[in-house]
């Protein structure tokens, strides 16, 4: 069966998606770190906790991200699902993401592309 036209543009969007998360890191750790080290006391303590988690966030999504983009490439009915995953995720971008998440959801939960990965109808 032939690749549905819009897949791949799916699996690039998970990327970019994914290279705005590594960003975000990138940004938390230039900027909020050194903030953090002036403070001292007990808003030290939990402010490198509140930033560890958001690193921990940030990465897991990037770990979907990535796994959803390249299962979907290579025709694994998991990176669908890691895909529907990750467009639910992305619903809380708010505005873009939203649009694009909603879209992808609909295109992913379609008929074709449940045929193409091998997933029975429902």
């Amino acid at each position: 069966m032939k690749r549905p036209d819009l897949l791949v543009l799916v699996a690039i969007w998970e990327f970019l998606t994914a290279l705005g998360a590594f960003i975000g890191i990138c940004a938390v750790s230039i900027f909020a770190f050194p903030s953090v080290d002036m403070m001292w006391g007990g808003p030290r303590v939990g402010a490198l906790f509140g930033l560890s988690v958001a690193i921990l966030v940030l990465l897991c999504y990037i770990g979907i991200a990535v796994a959803g983009g390249i299962g979907l490439l290579t025709r694994k009915d998991w990176g669908r699902i890691l895909s529907i995953v990750q467009a639910a995720l992305s619903l809380l971008w708010i505005p873009i993401g939203t649009v694009i998440g909603i879209l992808i959801l609909i295109y992913l939960t379609g008929s074709e592309v449940r045929a193409y990965f091998g997933t029975p109808g429902q």
